[in-house]
């Protein structure tokens, strides 16, 4: 039996849906900050700040390196589409044979 999570699948799983998703996280965490901030100890409140920085940090990065593969991505395809092209009809071919033997 297989399960099936409409917000798993490939099409919405890329880095850029994450990166959206951990932005939404972040404001959803800076937000509860400002609301249950006074309600919070002036240490817990200031681990709390302090994670918060460190996951926007996280965030940032993530952001960066999602944009540099993209680049790179696209210069390699560039420079060699022919070999692109093959190297995605090969790879299709594979996954349908794979596919079909089931």
């Amino acid at each position: 039996m297989e399960t099936y999570f409409q917000n798993m699948a490939a099409a919405e799983g890329s880095k850029e849906k994450l990166i959206r998703d951990l932005n939404i996280l972040l404001h959803d965490v800076e937000e509860l900050i400002r609301v249950a901030g006074h309600s919070l100890s002036e240490h817990s409140r200031l681990q709390l700040q302090a994670a918060l920085e460190r996951f926007k940090a996280t965030c940032a990065s993530l952001e960066r390196e999602a944009a540099c593969a993209a680049r790179a991505a696209e210069k390699l395809i560039q420079e060699n589409p022919y070999s692109s092209v093959g190297l995605a009809f090969g790879l299709g071919l594979l996954l349908g044979v794979l596919i079909g033997r089931k």
